[in-house]
């Protein structure tokens, strides 16, 4: 698709909102800007010589047991921070506590949390605007008014304290911006992070502590004076040409001859990844958007998009100390690549003074049993399509220089008091729905709310099949060009929760903000009102304090 609203002034607006010394790319079909930093060349970073950091690890200020079980509450500032990211300046963001990524929030199944979230934040540097937020935690099946319902804005000066159930099988989720509008600009500012949930199946199943990473994977551009350069391309996509994890420009880890799991996400806003050792060796999926995969898939490479979760397991045993490997990006049709976007992290084996790792990897994993069974709900994985009640498509597309889900855009569901749904079922009803990108100048990672889902059908793989690294539940599909999936769904809410409206949207941010979202509700279209059940509140009280959990050195 070409397009239309993307001209040579929007060219050249771009360059110069990069700072000038940047080189702006239009990518086959003018689907996305691309942009090299106009960093001096003493300020630029080299791969593989800065050490990699995990997140902090954030300790709840109260948790205890009331008549309802186990609780943990915890506090959250969005705020401005300084970063050092590039060698020689520093860097302004806007993130959880005024770092990037975020905090790492770490929960058992079944312990409510109750997350309190102060904007502190003024007027956003990238869009000129008043910095309003919306925090979605993305893979929670949250209460409508906690999911981060785009309208459901905290303005600066004001606080929501969001509150989430942890019923789920363990999973890595992740929280970030969701204001409509500014979803792209605010989470390339920084405000993003991870959210793990656990259970006793998965702890016992896979690697745990020292030995389970988390990998935020996201690319950015810079000015020359280091901050951020961003241009939103006419709405099309923008990608940059330095990538980081967790935060650091291609980090060096270093490792012990042991079995890692990775918990891979990638935040990046439009750019999406194919990665790959450089030894060629395989990565043993264990885990999806959904948690843990029934069956383990051993994959030399994976297609990997924006908001998509993947757990892989990574075996050092059969490397000497001293060898080092590179995790690669291979890329996919229609990123925009450079010199060094091909080019991830690099890991180091060193010497282990402790016992041998006896480690061995799975073939299968057990689950544990599916929360509210006794209610019907159906664990994701066991799904078949003879269960569904409906089947629907969803068709993305550009329509007069707008991104569409089926035609229509979140301005059409404003313009209806925010009573129009594509879709309304009951809940724990089950539903197959058709994902269509028609599209062979795009791909979209098309994520819906609430729901996990299993892919049930592929119209471009040879067995016309899901990925083998898809073996588990997902809420985010890589739509890739002219490519359908067909998704098995339930509408499952738990105890608790009536339903409501929920959104399903591209993640490209930058299509997102363009108006490429839509709702369905489960239940009673008006129960639970997103916007209005429990607003955010006007804030007075100075910043709280935090406190985080010892954590692993630098580099490892």
């Amino acid at each position: 698709m070409t397009d239309s609203k993307l001209t040579r002034r929007g060219l050249l607006k771009g360059a110069l909102a990069i700072g000038g010394g940047g080189l702006i790319v239009a990518a086959a079909g003018g689907e996305v800007i691309a942009a090299s930093s106009a960093l001096a060349a003493k300020n630029m970073p080299t791969p593989f010589t800065n050490m990699f950091r995990r997140p902090p690890v954030l300790l709840p200020y109260a948790q205890g047991v009331d008549a309802k079980g186990p609780f943990a509450r915890y506090a959250l500032t969005q705020k401005v921070g300084m970063a050092s990211i590039v060698p020689g300046l520093t860097t302004k963001i806007a993130g959880f506590n005024g770092i990037f990524p975020g905090p790492t929030l770490k929960v058992q199944q079944g312990t409510r949390t109750e997350v309190r979230i102060a904007n502190k934040l003024s007027v956003s540097p990238l869009h000129g605007g008043e910095f309003s937020t919306v925090t979605h935690l993305h893979g929670s099946a949250s209460l409508p008014q906690y999911d981060g319902y785009a309208n459901d804005q905290t303005r600066p000066g004001h606080c929501k304290t969001y509150q989430y159930p942890n019923w789920q099988q363990a999973r890595t989720l992740w929280y970030h911006d969701h204001n409509h509008r500014t979803t792209a600009q605010n989470v390339f500012s920084g405000l993003a992070a991870q959210y793990h949930l656990h259970d006793r199946y998965e702890q016992e199943q896979l690697p745990q502590g020292e030995f389970d990473v988390p990998l935020i994977v996201s690319d950015m551009a810079f000015k020359a004076d280091g901050s951020v350069a961003f241009d939103h391309g006419d709405n099309a996509g923008f990608m940059g040409d330095v990538i980081m994890v967790n935060g650091v420009p291609w980090p060096k880890m270093k490792v012990k001859p042991r079995v890692y799991r990775f918990r891979v996400l990638v935040a990046s806003i439009s750019r999406s990844y194919r990665f790959a050792l450089s030894t060629g060796d395989a990565f043993h999926v264990v885990g999806t958007d959904a948690g843990m995969t029934p069956k383990v898939n051993a994959v030399t490479s994976w297609r990997h998009g924006a908001a998509e979760r993947y757990e892989v397991l990574i075996d050092f045993r059969k490397y000497k100390p001293g060898t080092k490997i590179e995790l690669k990006n291979l890329s996919n049709k229609n990123n925009v690549d450079f010199a060094n976007t091909g080019k991830v992290m690099q890991f180091e084996v060193v010497a282990d003074s402790g016992p041998a790792d006896t480690y061995q990897i799975p073939t299968v994993l057990d689950l544990g049993p599916q929360p509210y069974a006794n209610l019907g709900a159906i664990e994701v994985n066991k799904l078949t399509p003879d269960m569904a009640k409906a089947r629907r498509t969803l068709r993305l597309e550009r329509k007069h220089g707008i991104w569409t889900v089926n035609g229509e855009t979140w301005d059409d569901i404003e313009k209806t008091n925010f009573q129009r749904v594509f879709a309304n079922p009951k809940p724990y009803d089950v539903e197959i729905w058709d994902l269509v990108n028609e599209s062979g100048g795009w791909f979209h990672p098309l994520h819906i709310h609430l729901i996990d889902a299993k892919i049930i059908a592929r119209n471009t793989t040879a067995n016309r099949q899901a990925h083998a690294w898809e073996g588990g539940g997902k809420d985010v599909f890589y739509l890739g060009e002219n490519e359908t999936v067909s998704a098995l769904m339930q509408f499952t809410t738990g105890a608790g929760n009536a339903g409501g409206r929920y959104m399903t949207h591209c993640h490209n941010l930058i299509h997102e903000d363009d108006d490429m979202m839509v709702q369905f509700a489960v239940g009673d279209i008006n129960v639970n009102d997103p916007i209005k059940s429990d607003a955010a509140k006007y804030d007075a009280d100075a910043e709280w304090p935090a406190a985080y959990a010892p954590s692993y050195p630098l580099g490892t």
